[in-house]
């Protein structure tokens, strides 16, 4: 029985699809006028495991992600590099999936742009003006009436009152009040015509926020039952966006709400103003693609993300072992349509993914199975292996790519166990998940170190260690 913990109702809850068997999955793509970052690179990873993962126990999944290619910042920087729009997010989508791609992240069913979806923006607009949700402003935008919705804040948990206080809205804005967002931008002068589209409000373009509902209902339908995205787009974009839909439509929008953690660099903000900004691309130049992986899978995808060199070198550590104990020849079935899921190990790792895609559960599974492997040389211990890591994107190599890809070979970690700096950087990543009240985090980092050798004492003044 799959649970899903629900942003909205904030707890637990079995998941029931809308129609049996069949799953509407939407996830927030990226606005591409940049390079994809780490935080990026947590959302595709976490979501192309939980679309792997209910593909793999036969669920019918229509899995779509969307690219913002018409926003603010794409057009300014196009002005600033003197080239079109289009010609800068087709750039910039080519590296996007050049980025999913090493990643071992799999293509959604649909991926729409949103320059493809202006009709169906402007359907939505219509149908909320008729019923009484958006009005036409004085300076040409088409604004949706906040509080006219009384449910909004559902999904955030913020009151109107609440926003209110903290507005910072000019006195000289056309809006009625200043909660109030836009859903259709009146084209300025200075503005290049292929940002533009005609439409009976005037010439202009689509707010962002009536993107995703426009594009999510063409593909999904009125009612999803998962969409998925960063934290950051909470508030306000997915408290938006279900203003609109269910204002447009009258009825839910959607059932449950994903959302993963932030993503932290050395326990800070990720930010460019702090220097402490990565791009996936500068992150794969130091680090294996499915060391980056496994590193974004062993932490729960609720739980904050704490990104560093250490967290990354204990990572590749941890892949090394499970590389190593596969064999040279291997010759199983490696599809695990037909998985016998009443072996043990393979009962504990579903069961870890049914409880709301607990990841790092399931990977301690297969570290279980690689121990095993070790002792036994069994061959279907190595099958059960691949075929359950390959659930999670994971040992898609045979040993011959794994070496030509660094993995392999000649790294001393591989025949002397943890270095000091890879210890302790398990243990900060320990003391981090006790702190977020991540204890199975916890748990599986001490686990994982005592079978390195690595004993752990948490005294009154820290956590000391000692080989055994």
């Amino acid at each position: 029985m799959l649970r899903i913990y629900n942003s909205l109702t904030r707890q637990k809850e079995e998941f029931v699809p809308l129609e049996p068997g069949r799953i509407r999955l939407y996830v927030c793509g990226m606005t591409v006028y940049d390079f994809c970052h780490v935080g990026h690179a947590r959302v595709m990873v976490v979501f192309d495991a939980v679309q792997r993962w209910l593909r793999g126990c036969g669920w019918q999944l229509t899995y779509v992600r969307n690219i913002t290619d018409i926003d603010d910042k794409i057009i300014r920087r196009a002005v600033e590099n003197g080239e079109t729009a289009r010609a800068l997010t087709e750039r910039f989508i080519g590296a996007m999936h050049e980025d999913a791609d090493a990643l071992g992240v799999q293509r959604p069913d649909h991926e729409p742009r949103a320059t493809e979806y202006v009709p169906q923006m402007l359907g939505l607009i219509e149908l909320l003006e008729k019923n009484g949700y958006a009005y036409r402003a004085a300076d040409g935008d088409v604004n949706y009436s906040v509080r006219r919705f009384s449910g909004y804040g559902k999904l955030s948990g913020k009151s109107l009152d609440d926003l209110r206080a903290g507005e910072r809205v000019a006195v000289a804005d056309a809006k009625q009040d200043p909660l109030d967002f836009v859903l259709w931008k009146a084209a300025k002068a200075d503005e290049p015509d292929e940002v533009k589209w005609a439409s009976h409000y005037g010439t202009g373009r689509p707010g962002w926020h009536i993107e995703c509902s426009a594009m999510s209902t063409a593909l999904l339908g009125r009612t999803i039952d998962i969409h998925g995205g960063g934290a950051d787009l909470q508030f306000p974009h997915h408290e938006n966006e279900i203003a609109q839909s269910e204002g447009a439509n009258g009825c839910q929008f959607v059932r449950y709400w994903m959302h993963n953690g932030f993503v932290r660099v050395d326990d800070e903000k990720m930010s460019k103003s702090l220097g402490n900004f990565f791009t996936i691309r500068e992150v794969l130049r130091k680090f294996d693609a499915e060391v980056v992986r496994l590193f974004i899978l062993r932490a729960h995808y609720r739980s904050p993300l704490n990104y560093s060199d250490a967290h990354l070198e204990d990572a590749r550590a941890s892949l090394l072992r499970l590389y190593n104990a596969l064999s040279e020849t291997f010759r199983g079935e490696l599809d695990a349509a037909n998985l016998d899921w009443s072996q043990p190990a393979a009962s504990r790792f579903r069961a870890a993914m049914e409880d709301d895609f607990n990841t790092p559960e399931a990977l301690a599974v297969l570290f279980e199975l690689a121990n095993e492997l070790n002792r036994s040389r069994e061959p279907a211990v190595e099958t059960l292996l691949r075929q359950l890591a390959g659930l999670l994107g994971l040992l898609g190599k045979d040993l011959t790519q794994a070496r030509r890809s660094g993995l392999l070979g000649s790294d001393a970690s591989a025949d002397a166990g943890l270095s000091d700096a890879q210890i302790e950087a398990a243990i900060a990543a320990r003391a981090a998940a006790k702190k977020a009240k991540d204890y199975s985090q916890a748990d599986r980092l001490r686990a994982e170190l005592l079978e390195q050798g690595v004993m752990l004492e948490d005294t009154p003044q820290g956590t000391v260690w000692r080989r055994a």
